[in-house]
């Protein structure tokens, strides 16, 4: 199977043991979210409703992962103070934890220190990292998969430092 036509589905469902996600952008611009974070930008309410928007797709890709014994961490570096869409995402992060994602949050400025990859990527069981590519705006721009040993080291290193200083979702307020 050639990875530049696999989708991250497909990559997860292969995936056996771990999935950590290394997020470093501020605003994401992902258009099937969009009508929700207006949403939430005009009452200040976040739609955590699991049928709607993405979740469908996303939600049962981490449950199946779960379920098989994938554990699942995602870390997000934020500057501070926190844009709006950073105040959207944590809003809505609660349901990543119900599908048995562990979260935390990392401000920018206690990452000055680390050495970390120029992009946002996924790192499946310590052997496969896939970069994801957004424009400046924050708009899917593409993804990369390598499976190189130097690459797939920074990466782990790199999340793992992130994940060690970064604040459980219920202890950080934005």
């Amino acid at each position: 199977m050639s990875l530049k036509a696999t989708t991250f589905a497909d990559l997860l469902a292969a995936t056996r043991h771990s999935a950590v996600h290394l997020e470093m952008r501020d605003q994401y611009a992902v258009g099937d979210e969009a009508e929700d974070y207006a949403a939430f930008l005009d009452t200040g309410v976040a739609n955590t409703d699991p049928a709607t928007s993405f979740w469908p797709q996303w939600l049962p890709l981490v449950t199946n992962a779960v379920a098989r014994g994938v554990v699942m961490r995602r870390a997000r570096i934020v500057s501070e103070p926190v844009t709006d869409y950073i105040r959207y995402e944590h809003a809505i992060t609660v349901l990543n934890l119900q599908a048995g994602e562990d979260v935390r949050w990392l401000p920018r400025r206690r990452a000055s220190d680390l050495a970390l990859p120029g992009n946002d990527f996924w790192l499946l069981d310590g052997r496969l990292v896939q970069f994801n590519h957004f424009t400046g705006k924050g708009d899917w721009a593409g993804k990369e998969h390598t499976e190189d040993a130097d690459v797939v080291a920074l990466c782990a290193a790199a999340f793992e430092a992130v994940w060690q200083r970064a604040v459980p979702h219920e202890k950080y307020t934005v």
